[in-house]
C-alpha cells in the first residue's frame, strides 16, 4: 500500500472513534486494517456483536467517503468478528511452564529469517549468564535442529516426561526431533494443538530464565492458541524492509494487541548487504521500513540486522554465529539485542 494513500485514508478514518474502545480509528488501532492495490482497497473492521449496528453505519460512511479520495477506485469494507480474550481468565493457561521469561518470536510470513533469529537471539541471551531454552513451535516447518547442529530422539523420564536436548548450553525441543527429517507434516488443527500442548506440558524443562518459541510463520490457529494459551512475557516480531512483508508485519502486531501480548519489539532483518568488492551497504529490499512501522505503532525498534553470508553459513552448519565467530559484527548484533531484552 502506497504511503500517500495510506495516510488519506487514516486522516478520514481517525476522525471516527472505535465503538467498542473508545479509540480513534488510526494506524494504532487493531480492529481496523486497511490493504490497498492497484487503487482497490479493502478494509477490515474487527467487531463485537454488542455495536454491530454502529460498525454497520461506520463501514457504510467509509465506503461512500474513501472512494471520493484521488487515486482510490475500489473500496470494499468487511466486518470480521473474533471472540475477545478476557484478561481476567488469562491466569489459567492451558500451557504451563517454568521460565520467568516466555518470549514468542514472531513473522507475518515465512522467509524473514524467523529461525535465523530465534536461535541466534537464545545463544546470545545464554552468553549473557542465562538459562535458556528453545522450543521450535513451526510445525510444518521445524528448522532449529539444524541451524543448532543437534539430531536424535528426546528420551523419557520417570515422569514420563521428555528431557529437551542440550547444545551449546541450551535446551532445545521441536517436533523435528520427533518425526523424520523428510516427513512432511499433514496435520489438521486439532494434532498440531495437540502436539504443541505436548511441547509444552510433556517436557521436562526444568528452571529456565528465558524460553524463547519460534512460531509458524503467520497469523493462524496455532499462533493465536500459543499466545492465549501460554505464560508469554512478549512477543519479537521479524520482517524484512519491503512493503509485501511489512503488511503480514502489521497483522502479527495487530494480532499480539487482541489477545493482549506486549510487544518487545520489531527487527529489520535482511535489511542491507555489504558487498564484498566496494565494501558499502546496499539496500535490496528498501529501507528503514520496520522502523518506520514501529515508530508509526510506537513499539520500541530493536535494530536492523544485514544479509549475511558466513550468517547463512553457520545455520546450514549448525553453528550459530556467537558460537561459531564471537567476534563478527553480526554476532556483537546479536549481543547487543539480547542486552536490550534482558
Amino acid at each position: 500500500m502506497s504511503d500517500k494513500i495510506s495516510q488519506l485514508i487514516f486522516e478520514f478514518t481517525k476522525n471516527y472513534s472505535d465503538p467498542e474502545n473508545k479509540s480513534p480509528f488510526d494506524e494504532k488501532n487493531p480492529n481496523i486494517q486497511v490493504a490497498e492495490k492497484n487503487g482497490n482497497v479493502n478494509l477490515s473492521l474487527s467487531v463485537s456483536s454488542q455495536y454491530l449496528d454502529e460498525y454497520k453505519k461506520l463501514g457504510d460512511l467509509f465506503k461512500e467517503n474513501l472512494s471520493k479520495i484521488d487515486g482510490i477506485l475500489s473500496v470494499n469494507v468487511a466486518l470480521t468478528s473474533e471472540k475477545q480474550v478476557n484478561s481476567s481468565s488469562n491466569n489459567h493457561r492451558k500451557f504451563q511452564i517454568s521460565a520467568e521469561n516466555v518470549i514468542a518470536i514472531a513473522s507475518g510470513k515465512g522467509g524473514v529469517g524467523k529461525s535465523t533469529f530465534s536461535v541466534n537471539l537464545a545463544v546470545a541471551i545464554s552468553q549473557l549468564g542465562k538459562k535458556v531454552g528453545i522450543l521450535d513451535a513451526d510445525i510444518y516447518g521445524p528448522s532449529v535442529p539444524r541451524m543448532m547442529g543437534i539430531s536424535g530422539k528426546p528420551q523419557i523420564n520417570e515422569n514420563k516426561k521428555l528431557i529437551p536436548l542440550k547444545r551449546y548450553g541450551i535446551k532445545c525441543m521441536s517436533i523435528g526431533f520427533l518425526i523424520s527429517i523428510d516427513t512432511p507434516t499433514i496435520w489438521r488443527g486439532p494434532m498440531i494443538m495437540k502436539a504443541l500442548e505436548q511441547m509444552y506440558n510433556g517436557v521436562e524443562w526444568g528452571e529456565l530464565d528465558y524460553l524463547i518459541v519460534d512460531l509458524p510463520p503467520g497469523t493462524g490457529d496455532a499462533q493465536i492458541t500459543l499466545a492465549q494459551s501460554s505464560k508469554l512475557s512478549g512477543s519479537i516480531i521479524i520482517s524484512t524492509p519491503q512493503d509485501v512483508a511489512l503488511a503480514d508485519a502489521i497483522k502479527g502486531i495487530n494480532m499480539f494487541k487482541k489477545v493482549n501480548v506486549p510487544i518487545i519489539g520489531l527487527i529489520e532483518n535482511m535489511s542491507y548487504f555489504i558487498c564484498d568488492k566496494c565494501n558499502e551497504k546496499h539496500y535490496i529490499f528498501s529501507n528503514e521500513g520496520v522502523k518506520k512501522e514501529a515508530e508509526k505503532f510506537q513499539i520500541p525498534f530493536l535494530g536492523s540486522l544485514p544479509i549475511d553470508k558466513d550468517l547463512r553459513i553457520q545455520s546450514d552448519e549448525g553453528k550459530p554465529a556467537c558460537i561459531d565467530k564471537p567476534d563478527s559484527n553480526i554476532a556483537k548484533q546479536y549481543l547487543e539485542i539480547a542486552k536490550s531484552i534482558i
